[in-house]
Formats: structure tokens, sequence, C-alpha cells
């Protein structure tokens, strides 16, 4: 199947996250960045973002719950309201089943920092059918590659940049398989992501950010 990249942008822009603030805010340019300026950009700007903000390893641990609690939705519930095929079915369990281990995962290590888990925002996914679907999926899959990465370099606590680092493995082979699924290359094209200044990023991502 081939993939019609024209309307990733439209689908990310479509997709509404609730329930934080300031996490919400990144949550969703990151998304929004995502399809309007490709997946490269994600990672400096999350690394910029968390940078300026100062941010704790609990507060880091934090957006990535939330990036976790977005993929388990969209594998365990809206592929449960879709007509998949099977190979699609079969790693939309398997990958949901491993967001979810990592939702739990994330939440205790939180708790154990002495942190406070955020609650699980809404999220609603604008996908209709398998191809859309399996679009948004490899979407958010490499999303994660790339905030796991950017985010990476502020973690001070070796334990957790071990924990994120084991994660974004998994990321990455989800990310591998939905895009050979859908007839993109499971590798990337550069040997490294090409970075864009967090300027140039919001000036892309603003009109989609709602």
């Amino acid at each position: 199947m081939q993939t019609d990249t024209g309307n990733i942008g439209d689908l990310l822009a479509a997709t509404e996250v609730g329930g934080l603030t300031r996490s919400a805010f990144l949550l969703r340019a990151a998304i929004a960045t995502a399809g309007i300026s490709g997946l490269g950009a994600v990672a400096p700007f999350v690394s910029e973002a968390i940078a300026a903000g100062s941010m704790t390893d609990v507060e880091i641990l934090n957006f990535a719950l939330t990036l976790e609690y977005l993929e388990s939705d969209f594998y365990n519930v809206k592929a449960a309201e879709l007509s998949l095929g099977s190979q699609a079915r079969s790693y939309a369990k398997q990958f949901g089943e491993q967001e979810q281990d990592h939702v739990e995962a994330i939440t205790k290590t939180i708790k154990e920092l002495g942190g406070t888990p955020v609650a699980k925002p809404t999220f609603t996914f604008p996908v209709s059918n398998e191809q859309s679907f399996l679009q948004l999926a490899s979407t958010f899959e490499n999303l994660g590659v790339g905030a796991y990465n950017g985010a990476a370099p502020m973690i001070t606590e070796k334990p957790v940049l071990a924990a994120a680092g084991s994660i974004v493995q998994v990321e990455a082979r989800h990310a591998a398989a939905i895009n050979l699924l859908i007839g993109k290359s499971p590798t990337p094209t550069g040997a490294f992501d090409e970075p864009k200044s967090k300027s140039q990023v919001l000036e892309a991502a603003k009109p989609y950010i709602r």
C-alpha cells in the first residue's frame, strides 16, 4: 500500500489533545510540527522547549507519559473502532500492549521519584479507515522517537535515562514496522535528523496548534 503523505498534516491538525496546560501545548506543537515541517524538526523543538523551561526529570517523564497515553489510547481504543486487516490489527494489539506497559512503567518511575503522574488527557483521532490509521500510527511512532531523543540530553538521573533509551528503541521498531507496512522506507534517509530553530518550528506550527 502506498501512503498519500499529502493529508498527514490535515490528520494531525485535527487531532485534539485536552486536559493539560503547558504539557498539552508542547504535545500539540510537536504533533503539528511532525506533519508540517517533518519529523526531523520535532527533536530539536522538544529539546529546546524542555531546556528553556528548566524541566526536572519528573516533568520530562510526565511529558513522555502524555505521549505514551496518546499512543496507548490510539492503539487500544481507536483501533477497536475500525475495520483493520490482519497485519494492522496484529500490530495494533501488540503495540497497544507495549505502549500501555510504557504508561505503567513511567507512572511507577514518577511516583518513585516523589512526583505525581499527570492525568490522562482526552484524545480525538481523525481516522476512519486502515490507511489513515496507519498513516497516523507512523507519525505518532516517529514522533515518539524524536521526542525521546530530544529530551534525553536533559535527563539527569541515569536510571531514568536508561529507561528512556530502552523505550525509544521499541518506539523506533514500531515506526519501522508501520512504515514498511504502508510502503515507506523503514530506515531514515539520513544519519541524523536535520534540526530547525524554535522560531522556525513555532512559526510553521502556529496555525495548526489548537
